[in-house]
């Protein structure tokens, strides 16, 4: 095999609670990366249809994780990525971690699997760091593993994988852009001892909740008391919306990542769709364009397209 076309998906990081340490997987939107063997050892980085991406692999969040990869393999093997990115980078809904892990995931395969799952989460987490400074798996692990996934620690990494019932996610991403990077800046270095163990709980009251399928008590833990509240105000009408779409039937959510999007968590598709029609009411309001999605935990994380 000498060329491999993937999907690669968006993800919801923090899933409200769990700042840096929780992530979901989801249907869609997701990047289309095709990546090809070369029998010299470099990375080639191709952005397609966005120009604004840099192309220098060290600077590129699909390059940096391959550099680090072709450090551990031997021989002249490079990769040359094709990247489609239907996540726009500012989002809130993992566009970097997409490029990162889906680059990995597609050169593994190249590479009959060579690396394990925690070896391409520790690949990937180098895209991370090009886009925001910082090494953080939470939107990592889930585009590599699928589903709703935990990082108890990253040095040693540990991700666990947490089993969630059919649950429908509603996302509005206004087109404004909020960076990774600026978004952390914001946040306060240290929190008071309240506040961490209100934050403790509703952390593992979400996990139980998933894995119990206790839709109450997934929908009571869908709290955040520390980063929500400063990132807020980065993003028209959010209090607005939350209010309005948990009155409507949604459990419950917040900001996806660093924003500016947001989501919804909810039990049925009805309730999901109305949801929607909430969040396209309050941005048509205010004339804010914007892009809504209903979709579903996507289990799988990135899947093949097609392979040669």
């Amino acid at each position: 095999m000498k060329k491999i076309k993937i999907k690669a998906p968006a993800t919801v990081a923090n899933l409200v609670c769990g700042f840096d340490i929780l992530g979901l997987c989801l249907s869609e939107p997701y990047d289309v990366m095709e990546v090809s063997l070369l029998d010299e050892k470099k990375v080639i980085i191709h952005n397609e249809g966005n120009s604004s991406l840099p192309t220098e692999p060290h600077l590129n969040t699909a390059g940096a994780p391959l550099l680090d990869m072709l450090n551990e393999i031997d021989g002249n093997i490079g990769f040359d990525v094709r990247i489609l990115k239907n996540i726009k980078p500012g989002s809130g809904l993992g566009s970097s971690a997409a490029s990162a892990a889906g680059a990995v995931v597609a050169a593994n395969h190249l590479l009959n699997n060579k690396f394990s799952k925690p070896d391409l989460v520790r690949f990937a987490m180098s895209g991370e760091k090009v886009a925001s400074g910082v090494k953080h798996a939470d939107n990592i692990a889930p585009v590599i593993y699928g589903g709703t996934t935990l990082i108890r620690c990253i040095f040693p990494l540990d991700i666990v994988q947490i089993p969630a019932p059919q649950l429908y996610i509603t996302v509005v991403h206004p087109q404004i852009e909020v960076r990774t990077a600026d978004a952390r800046q914001i946040l306060r270095k240290e929190v008071q001892l309240k506040d961490a163990i209100k934050q403790w709980g509703n952390i593992a009251g979400l996990v139980a909740g998933l894995m119990k399928s206790d839709y109450d008590l997934i929908g009571r833990s869908l709290e955040d008391t520390i980063i929500e509240p400063l990132r807020s105000i980065l993003i028209p009408e959010f209090s607005k919306i939350k209010k309005q779409c948990i009155e409507a039937g949604a459990l419950g959510g917040g900001i996806s990542g660093s924003g500016p999007s947001i989501f919804m968590l909810s039990k049925g598709e009805a309730t999901a769709k109305e949801v929607e029609k909430i969040m396209q009411r309050i941005y048509n309001a205010i004339s804010l364009h914007h892009y809504t999605y209903v979709t579903s935990i996507n289990t799988e994380g990135c899947t093949i397209l097609s392979q040669d």
